[in-house]
């Protein structure tokens, strides 16, 4: 029953800024953790950011460029991303999940694509 969609991916030429959005439906719940992974061409998944009450996480290859921020209220995410990279071109999976039951979903992916 849970839903989770991301928006905001496209074409952007390497030095731009997209912003992603993952919304939730279908609970009226929050989630403990919500974040962003990635995957390239031939590459494995790889975490991006996540963000919690707690914790904010970033990977190495983002941090200074990227920042996640969450509107609890609506089980929201977001990530802003700043000079973006070739490296960058990946499919961005958002993921949602609670702690209580280990309940983990995930979006179906937008499209980042950076050329140079």
């Amino acid at each position: 029953q849970v839903q989770l969609v991301e928006s905001g991916g496209g074409l952007v030429q390497a030095g731009g800024s997209l912003r992603l959005s993952c919304a939730t439906s279908g609970s009226n719940l929050s989630f403990n953790e919500m974040g962003w992974y990635r995957q390239a061409p031939g590459k494995q998944r790889e975490m991006v950011a996540t963000k919690t009450t707690l914790m904010t996480n970033y990977a190495d290859s983002v941090k200074g460029r990227f920042t996640i921020s969450r509107d609890n209220a609506k089980n929201t995410v977001y990530l802003q991303m700043n000079s973006l990279k070739a490296e960058d071109t990946a499919v961005y999976y958002c993921y949602a999940r609670r702690w209580s039951n280990t309940a983990t979903y995930w979006g179906k992916g937008t499209q980042v694509t950076v050329s140079s």
